[in-house]
Formats: C-alpha cells, structure tokens, sequence
C-alpha cells in the first residue's frame, strides 16, 4: 500500500480578538490584551431594530483550531434570544459558545463566520473575549517560520498541478455506457460523449458485474483510458455512511455509523490504484460525494424540510468526516483534481440574513469548516461541482429573477412558487457567485467550478423561443422559462427533459468545464418498490403519481413511469433525452 503524504496534526489553541462592524464603521475592542499565539474575533452587528439585533462572530485563527467554547460577558441587560451553528448558554451576562462538530475546526490563517444569534438590548460589543480559556484580543501575526511538511517521496509523478484539468485535454469515455448509447436508435451521435464512472460501492472498486456499473473495475477504466490516449478520466467518489439522508432511491451500502469502513474499505483502496506509478501522467478528476453536506443545510432541524437520517449525519458527523478524509487523502496524489459537489441553484441559492431561510451562505460556510478536518487543505480542492445528475438549466434566456412584471420583482412576489424568493434560475449565474462565496470561506482563489448538462437541455417542442408578453406573473415565468419541471426540488428521472450542452472545457472563465458527470439513460430511481440487493430503497419522489413533500413545496414529483433502479439503464429514457436535447442532436 502506498502511504500518502503526512498530514500535521495542529493542536487546539486559543484565538481572538473583537470588532463590531456596523453602518460600515468597526470598533476595536477596549481590552487590547493579547494570547501569545495571536488571533481575532470579528463581532458584526448586521441589522437592529428598536431594542433588538442581529449579529454574526467570525473567527480568525493563526493556528489551526480544532474545537471551540467561546465566551463573553454581555452589556448589563442583553440577551440572547435564539442562535443558530453554536450550541449555547447564558447565565446573567455571561456568553458561552461551543461549536456544534461541523464548524469546529478552522485552519491556520482561516477567517471563519462560525455563528450568528438574535440578541435584544445593547449591541455594544463586549469588552473581551475568550476562545478555550485563552484571552485573545488583538490582531492575528504571520508565523514566525513555515510549518514542517512531510511529503511522502513514494507518491509518483510529480510537478505543479494545472489551473485547469480539461484544457486541452481528451476526457475518458467509458466503453460501458458508450455501448449502450450506441446501440439505442439515434446513439451514436453521442455515444463518444465522455461521462462520468461511478464507484457507488466498494465491490465497484473491484468491479462487482452489476448493471450498474458491470465488470470493469477502477483499475480496469484507468487501464483504459491510457489504451484510449486520454489525458483525463472522472471518478465519482459516493459511498458516504448513511447515503442519501433525504432520499431513499440511491441509499448506500453502509450504515451511519461505519465511518472507519468508509475509510478503510473505500476510500483507501481507491488511493492506492489511483496513486500507482503507471497513472502518474493521467488527471484524474473525482467529484466527490453529492447530494450529502449541502443534504446537512437544509434538511435538518429545525427546518420544516428536516429527515430523521439528515439529522443523524449532522449530529455524527460522518458526511464531515468522510468527505473531509476522502478529499484529503486523494488530494495528497499528484494527479488528482477534486472537486466537491455543491448541489445546484434550485437547492442552494436561497441568501438570507434569517438561518432558517438561509442556504447560499450556510452551505459555503459548512464547506469552508472541511478545511483542517482529516489534515483536509484548501489545496486539495481544485473546485466544486454543480447540479451533479440533476435537472437544472444553465441560462434563463427570457426572464431575470429581479425583474419587474404586474408591479412587483418576480423573487419578492409570494404567489410566485417557481422563484419562491430564489436569488438564482440557472446555474451559470449561482456558480460564478456561489465561487466567490466559496472564496471568502477559505477556498483558493483559483478553484474552478464544474457544471453537469447531461440533462438540463430542455428542448423539444414545450422550450419557449421567447419571453412571454403577459403581465401576470405567474403565467410570465412558466411561458418564459426553459426549465420544465413541476418545481426545482424535482429531481427523479424528470420526463421531458433532454440533453444539455456537450461536453466542452472553458465554457466561462469561472467554468473549468461542462460535463456529463451523469451518464444519460441510466436512471435516478425506480419507479416502485423493486426488491434489490443493491441497498437502493424505493423513494416517492420517483414515483409519477406522487403528489410531493414539503422538500418539493407538494408538487408533483414530474418522474417517468416505468423506471428500473438507480443506475440501471432506461431505452425509454435515452431516447427522450436525444428527442428533447438542447443543442439539438445531429
């Protein structure tokens, strides 16, 4: 087994120092003492009214934290009324903050906004702040020294990583989808299209003879690809603990609990045959675990939306610890380029200064707490990836979200259920803003975003050519819009949809590629319960008659009938997708 590099394990240190920054002004904190180690604490007042305000704490670390309790003593008469990411108590005007898992780490030279909380009194910031019994008030300084790296000298290959995997480059296709795709009428005309290879359980590592993912194992497509002359192949990594907390269509093999097998049985593996010798000019690209830490936002308590499974991945924190190691360990490799799935517009582009309806900036906050976990740095992320095997479309060409119709901005009108107050309605605009937000959590400021069009094209004879000319806005946006769905939590096998953009690298300078990470035809679900030993559960949402949840604000689910299990290839569904593609298919 090849070990990868070292990863320094940084102790828990004290932090901090206070600002409160409010109608663009910010006020040092009277007591200037400072910790040894230096560092800062950054308490924003964000919006007030009468005798109550919202403020947010951000902390600055010189050195990596790993858990924090951080305490204050509060304005005579202030107090907290409710606060979301900190487990917290207050005794008279005492503060006491402590993480709650996911946010607890921070690395070394990291801001992190950790929490946010709704006081009522004074909006005066304390006079002092402790993180783990340390005062630390004052302002962060460079490291007198770089810190040790250990890099193991048995990682083969070697050389800078480039800015950008696909420039330039010939991407992989897989043979075992490509013929499938050739042999339906019409096929070949996308059946050299590259698409992802999907390693949905260990026994695919080794290639497990199923219709998903047939014999080839992970060696076996890494072999091919060299045969093919292919510069780079994508891998997605997706066999979390607990799965799919707020589905049941592609549930996984292993349990909530069974983090170390993840581990060792999944992650390690993969490591190993990526890191051998023979790959060391190949870039391997791995989007890693969809559909899981945005899955920790938005559908736990005490949201509406919440699952029990969700909310048992949150408070184990293995969809943290898996992603964090996964991305660390492949990230020590030379030739890997990870990318980390980041949901999609429809999921996550909802900003707000209240939690309860914030996604946007909750989501990249919860990204930016990986860093340190697992020895994880911003390094071993090259991007993230958006609307991974689902539906949402690139452009809406006819209508902006802000825009004035009957009087009103379409995403400020409360009868308007297909905005619903979303700052997005495509994924172009989300990625290049969600990048920046990305940014300012930790993020490099190279990292490039990955969008997945295999099935976001929406053609065929329902695509508008043109904005609708009525003044109800209502009947405005579903004339104008491309995307046909019932409502953008839909995501089981949607009819009508079609092919998207093919393939194609640099499309925007924020957009490292298109892709189609989502092989087409191969199915989100089934239609009803199918007995399997595969672990995939029978989810409503891919049933046609289902009448929808409140995670799809009770809407029809939009799904096709008929549908085999996840994964497992649909004729009926390829040839809708090659009728309705957008571009159209020659």
């Amino acid at each position: 087994m090849q070990v990868p590099k070292k990863r320094r394990r940084l102790a828990i240190i004290g932090v901090a120092v206070a600002a409160l920054a409010a109608t663009g002004l910010t006020f040092a904190s009277a007591n200037q003492a400072l910790a040894e180690e230096g560092c800062k604490v950054d308490y924003k007042v964000v919006s007030s009214w009468g005798s109550g305000f919202q403020a947010n704490v951000t902390i600055t670390a010189q050195e990596a934290i790993n858990g924090w309790e951080l305490k204050w003593n509060f304005p005579s008469g202030t107090t907290v009324s409710s606060a979301w990411n900190v487990s917290y108590t207050q005794s008279g005007t005492a503060f006491t903050g402590k993480d709650v898992g996911w946010n607890g780490s921070i690395a070394s030279g990291q801001s992190k906004e950790v929490f946010g909380f709704i006081g009522s009194g004074s909006s005066t910031t304390p006079a002092q702040f402790t993180i783990n019994g340390d005062v630390c008030n004052g302002t962060t300084q460079p490291p007198t020294s770089n810190p040790p790296t250990t890099e193991d000298p048995g990682n083969p290959g070697g050389g800078d990583k480039v800015d950008n995997p696909y420039t330039g480059s010939q991407v992989y296709v897989n043979p075992q989808w490509s013929d499938r795709a050739a042999a339906e009428p019409g096929g070949s005309a996308v059946a050299d299209e590259p698409t992802g290879v999907w390693l949905d359980q260990t026994s695919a590592i080794y290639g497990n003879g199923s219709p998903t993912t047939g014999s080839m194992g992970l060696e076996d497509h890494l072999d091919e690809a060299l045969a093919q002359g292919a510069d780079v192949i994508q891998i997605v990594i997706y066999n979390l603990p607990g799965r799919d907390c707020a589905a049941l269509a592609s549930n996984g093999q292993l349990g909530a609990t069974e983090i170390g097998r993840y581990k060792s049985e999944y992650i390690d593996p993969i490591v190993d045959i990526m890191g051998q010798a023979k790959y060391a000019d190949l870039k391997i690209v791995n989007v890693i675990e969809i559909d899981s830490l945005p899955n920790l936002v938005t559908n736990v308590t005490p949201r509406a939306t919440a699952t029990a499974n969700c909310d048992t991945m949150k408070a184990n924190g293995n969809y943290v610890n898996g992603v964090s190691y996964a991305t660390a360990e492949l990230g020590s490799l030379p030739n890997t380029y990870n990318y980390i799935d980041a949901g999609h517009h429809g999921w996550i582009g909802w900003g707000d200064t209240n939690a309860q309806y914030d996604n946007f900036h909750a989501a990249a906050a919860l990204f930016g707490s990986l860093i340190g976990e697992n020895g994880m740095t911003a390094d071993d992320v090259h991007g993230f990836i958006s609307n991974t095997a689902n539906y949402s479309v690139l452009e809406e060409p006819y209508w902006a979200v802000d825009q004035v119709v009957g009087g009103q901005a379409l995403n400020q009108n409360p009868n308007l259920p297909w905005v619903d107050w979303n700052d997005f309605n495509n994924e172009k605009d989300f990625t290049e803003a969600f990048r920046e937000e990305l940014i300012d959590n930790g993020f490099n400021s190279d990292i490039g975003m990955l969008i997945d069009t295999s099935r976001n094209g929406w053609g065929g004879d329902y695509r508008p050519t043109g904005p609708s000319t009525s003044t109800n806005p209502v009947t405005f946006v579903d004339e104008s819009r491309i995307d046909q769905r019932f409502q953008k939590g839909n995501w089981c096998n949607q009819a009508g949809a079609g092919l998207g953009e093919r393939p194609q690298a640099d499309p925007e300078s924020w957009i490292d590629a298109y892709v189609w990470i989502k092989p087409p035809g191969e199915s989100d679900g089934a239609s009803e319960a199918i007995p399997n030993d595969e672990g995939k559960g029978f989810d409503q949402m891919c049933d046609p008659d289902y009448g929808g949840n409140i995670r799809n604000g009770n809407n029809p689910s939009g799904a096709r009938d008929d549908m085999p299990l996840s994964g497992h290839w649909s004729s009926e569904q390829f040839q809708e997708l090659l009728e309705n593609a957008y571009p159209p298919v020659n």
